[in-house]
């Protein structure tokens, strides 16, 4: 065990370590986010939610729905 934690304390290593977590981390995220239709669907509708003006157009977004309530 003693030797791994050696492997690991060389910077080279350490570093080619790291990369390869965070690049494997990246590519599970991504392919989480992107595989499944309907979360593809939703997060597909979130991309115009800068240029809308009006909270009631927001899709799922109850934020708003009372504005003329007072």
């Amino acid at each position: 065990m003693s030797d791994l934690w050696m492997w690991l304390g060389n910077l080279t290593n350490s570093k080619i370590t790291a990369l390869l977590i965070f690049f494997t981390s990246f590519v599970v995220i991504v392919l989480y986010v992107y595989s499944g239709k309907k979360r593809k669907a939703r997060l597909e509708s979130y991309k115009d939610i800068p240029f809308v003006d009006d909270h009631d157009k927001i899709p799922g977004s109850s934020a708003g729905s009372n504005k003329g309530d007072n």
